[in-house]
């Protein structure tokens, strides 16, 4: 059997951490067997729905580097047929759904007659049958249940209704839903995390699966879905663990039982109470990473380790990687605990893999949002700031900055004298002399500095040179000349080597601040 994954997000906001870690799973379970990844919108529970939601996800897919190979996907491509266009809430321009594959529809408000079939099938069988009965009613038998200390679960009080009981219900208008009839005995599965499941059948609730709006339950739906297109593979959160059973009985119930996938309920992302993280616990949507700048790669790398141990030493990985070690034995059953600082470190070593020219074409739309980098720009109009290719001073400072980086928004950020004018830094002349050194001394060694710069040429302006020249001549007193010479150039006290700093602000620039230091003298 080919593998088949599939993603089935519910369309009720953005794209959570944890629906990225199912499809991600889904993604490489799918591409280390060379089988296909399917994205089905799962949209049965109408009154949740989110404008523009599945757009966004897709995007978000997108952004990860999980691509779609069949179902759902943003329609860019004549093969796709364009289903509905909704406006992004997020301002962004419309966005065009279309379909792609042989299974379809892929959206399940698009397949209400295909899940009404296969219901009917089951009442007709008398393996489902309708209930009539009141939220009241079924609150005071829970509450009954409860006081005596009993399991809840429905009662069966409409099992047994004759068809001329149900037809006359029907007609007068009663609302009711269709409830599956579980049967005796027991229900044994395997699941690929959690392994051999057995469980009592008594003690499971006859589940409805189709609600009285005559949309089918997740359960329902779910189990029909993923049969009739053949998904090999079926990936979910730990918590839906407690459902399998009832999803066994319906594929059992319609014969379906060697066609079964295979479940893999993987471990949840916990958050470091040990509780699963929640949408309401802040920054936790895929759409929030990419807005605070953390590169994908980083943070498919990261979630990819959550409850999964690829058993080496081996803790940063590309995609392509991946998919090439991924193992569904590997899954831990314990959750993995969503650590912002591993998150940050994973980040900044993708960070140190790139080359200057992508982190280049990345970050900088990240730094012109920076109001420190739209004022640079206004100073270099002005003619306060003189500068070869604004496009080379931007990759200078990222030479600089890459090693520190873990996210695009940082760039700039602690070192924005590299954006700024001489006249814009702040700092007192005591702050300048290094240790004893009166100012005086520091006057003087700073017209040294400026001496010894003047004399390396334009097209020698590089960083070992300038580092040769001003060891050369602060010998062993490093402290004395290069303390001072930090706090002209940057106006802070902790920075990167005046080496490199001088080699970004280029010459006229460097120069410019040490004058305007002597002057102050």
């Amino acid at each position: 059997m080919k593998t088949r994954t599939r993603f089935a997000p519910s369309p009720t906001g953005e794209l959570h951490i944890g629906g990225l870690k199912t499809a991600l799973n889904d993604y490489l379970i799918a591409k280390n067997a060379g089988g296909n990844f399917i994205l089905r919108v799962e949209d049965t529970d109408q009154k949740r729905l989110v404008e523009g939601s599945v757009e966004r996800m897709l995007k978000a897919l997108q952004w990860a580097g999980i691509e779609v190979d069949e179902g759902v996907r943003l329609a860019k491509s004549k093969k796709l047929k364009v289903k509905s266009r909704d406006s992004n809430s997020h301002n962004d321009r419309a966005l065009a759904l279309g379909e792609v594959g042989d299974y379809g529809p892929y959206t399940q408000s698009k397949r209400l007659d295909i899940y009404k079939k296969y219901i009917d099938k089951l009442v007709v069988e008398k393996k489902a049958y309708p209930c009539f009965c009141s939220s009241e009613r079924l609150d005071k038998v829970r509450q009954e249940q409860q006081n005596n200390k009993q399991a809840p679960k429905y009662d069966r009080h409409c099992l047994n209704l004759s068809n001329e009981e149900i037809q006359k219900k029907i007609e007068s208008g009663e609302k009711y839903v269709i409830r599956f009839k579980i049967p005796e005995g027991y229900t044994n599965f395997k699941d690929d995390v959690f392994g051999k499941i057995s469980v009592k059948n008594e003690n499971l609730d006859d589940f409805i699966i189709m609600k009285s709006d005559g949309f089918p339950t997740y359960h329902l739906a779910v189990v029909v879905d993923d049969y009739l297109m053949k998904i090999s593979h079926t990936v979910r959160g730990a918590e839906w663990l407690p459902s399998a059973p009832k999803h066994v009985l319906l594929y059992e119930a319609f014969g379906w039982r060697k066609d079964m996938p295979q479940f893999v309920h993987m471990p949840n992302i916990l958050n470091k109470n040990g509780k699963k993280l929640s949408k309401r616990e802040g920054s936790v949507s895929v759409v929030d990473f990419k807005r605070q700048g953390y590169p994908a790669e980083g943070v498919i790398n990261f979630i990819a380790l959550l409850g999964w141990n690829p058993k080496t030493q081996q803790e940063i990985f590309t995609m392509e990687e991946l998919v090439k070690q991924f193992d569904i034995s590997k899954m831990n059953k314990a959750g993995g605990v969503f650590d912002m600082d591993r998150l940050d470190w994973i980040s900044n070593q993708h960070f140190k893999k790139m080359s200057i020219d992508d982190l280049y074409q990345r970050g900088i739309k990240f730094l012109e949002k920076q109001d420190f980098y739209q004022e640079f720009l206004r100073l270099i109009k002005k003619g306060a700031r003189e500068i070869s290719s604004l496009e080379d001073y931007v990759k200078n400072v990222l030479v600089v900055e890459q090693e520190r980086l873990s996210k695009f928004t940082e760039i700039g950020v602690e070192n924005k004298f590299f954006f700024q004018g001489a006249d814009n830094l702040k700092y007192a002349l005591n702050d300048i002399s290094w240790k004893n050194n009166t100012n005086a001394e520091a006057k003087q060694i700073l017209e040294k500095v400026k001496e010894k710069l003047e004399d390396i040429p334009e097209d020698n302006w590089i960083q070992n040179k300038i580092q040769e020249v001003l060891l050369e001549l602060a010998g062993d007193k490093r402290g004395d000349y290069l303390f001072p010479l930090r706090w002209v150039l940057t106006g802070q006290q902790k920075s990167p080597s005046p080496f490199e700093i001088l080699w970004v602000l280029e010459k006229d620039e460097s120069l410019k601040r040490i004058e305007r230091a002597i002057e102050m003298f």
